[in-house]
C-alpha cells in the first residue's frame, strides 16, 4: 500500500510512480505512494496525539515481543516515528538501537510501492525491530503466506496492534466499497488493537481532482461509493457493527484533520494468547 495522505494503500500492482524518463508527476500517485509523503504530513503531527506509555497500557503483562503491522507505510519515515515515541526511544534517532528495545516490539511495515520499500529499507535506524516489505494487502495470495511465514517465526498467528495510517481512502478509492469493506475485516482479524487514521471525505473529492488535473481516468470506483461522508463515523460503525471490534479512545484530530482512532477486537482474550486470521 502506499499513500498520498500518509503512506499508502494497498492497490493492486503498483503502477511505478518513479519511472519514466522525465520522472514521477507531482500528485500521480493513485495508490497514495507518494515520493515524498513525510514532507507535508510529519510524523510528529500523528504521533504527538499518542500518550506516552500507550503500549504498556494496553499489554501491561506482556512477557514476550509485541507484533505490530503498519500496511501502507510509504518510506517508513512514520513507522520509525510510531516505533520510537511507544518505546519511548524519541531521542535516539541517530544512535545504534538500544539493547533489549527489539525483545518489545517486533514491526513489519509493508507497502505496494517497492521503491518506497527500498528507501524504507536503507534508511531505517532499527533494522532488527522493523521490517519492511513490498506487499499488496489485498492480494490474498500473496498476503497470506507472506502474513503467515512472518508470524510462525514468533510461533504466532496474529498481531497485538496494527497501524493503518491514512490508508483506508486508497483502498476504498481503488476496491470500492466492498474492498474497504474486506480490507477492514481483515485488519480486525489479524489485530488485536488497531490504530487507524481515516482520510476525510473531502480528501477523496481532493485525489480525484488531482486525477482529473494530469488528464488520467477517475478513480473506478470514485462515483459510485455509498460508503461517503464521515468517514470516520463510517469506519468506526463497519469496525464495530461487522468486524467485532470496539472503539477503545479516539485520540483526537491532527492540524490536517485526520482522526486517531484506537480500536480493540471484543473477541481477543489476554495478550499472549492468539487468535488466527490467517489461513495455514
Amino acid at each position: 500500500a502506499a499513500v498520498p495522505a500518509r503512506r499508502g494503500s494497498s492497490g493492486k500492482m503498483a503502477v511505478p510512480m518513479s519511472g519514466g524518463s522525465r520522472g514521477p508527476e507531482p500528485g500521480a500517485a493513485p495508490y497514495g505512494n507518494f515520493p515524498n509523503y513525510s514532507r507535508f504530513h510529519p510524523p510528529e503531527g500523528r504521533v504527538s496525539l499518542l500518550p506516552r506509555g500507550l503500549l504498556r497500557s494496553l499489554f501491561p503483562a506482556a512477557t514476550r515481543p509485541l507484533l505490530g503491522l503498519d500496511v501502507g507505510c510509504n518510506s517508513g519515515e512514520l513507522s520509525v516515528a510510531l516505533y520510537q515515541h511507544l518505546l519511548g526511544l524519541q531521542d535516539s534517532n541517530s544512535s545504534p538501537e538500544p539493547p533489549g528495545a527489539g525483545k518489545e516490539l517486533k514491526l513489519l511495515c509493508c507497502d505496494i510501492d517497492p521503491e518506497l520499500i527500498r528507501r524504507a529499507q536503507q534508511s531505517s535506524p532499527f533494522p532488527a525491530s522493523i521490517s519492511f516489505a513490498s506487499l499488496d494487502i489485498m492480494d490474498s495470495g500473496a498476503r497470506e503466506p507472506f502474513l503467515s511465514s512472518y508470524l510462525q517465526r514468533f510461533g504466532r498467528s496474529s498481531f497485538d496492534i496494527g497501524f493503518c495510517m491514512s490508508v483506508t481512502m486508497w483502498i476504498h478509492l481503488n476496491h470500492g466499497d466492498r474492498g474497504l469493506l474486506e480490507f477492514l475485516a481483515l485488519l480486525a482479524s489479524l489485530c488485536t488493537f488497531l490504530l487507524v487514521e481515516p482520510q476525510p471525505w473531502k480528501c477523496y473529492r481532493a485525489a480525484a481532482r488531482r486525477l482529473r488535473r494530469l488528464g488520467r481516468d477517475d478513480f473506478e470506483h470514485f462515483r459510485s461509493l455509498r460508503i461517503n461522508g464521515d468517514m470516520a463515523e463510517s469506519i468506526t460503525r463497519i469496525l464495530t457493527q461487522q468486524c467485532a471490534m470496539e472503539l477503545v479512545c479516539s485520540f483526537g484530530s491532527t492540524s490536517w484533520d485526520r482522526s486517531l482512532l484506537l480500536f480493540k477486537s471484543t473477541g481477543a482474550r489476554p495478550e499472549g494468547s492468539d487468535r488466527s486470521g490467517l489461513a495455514h
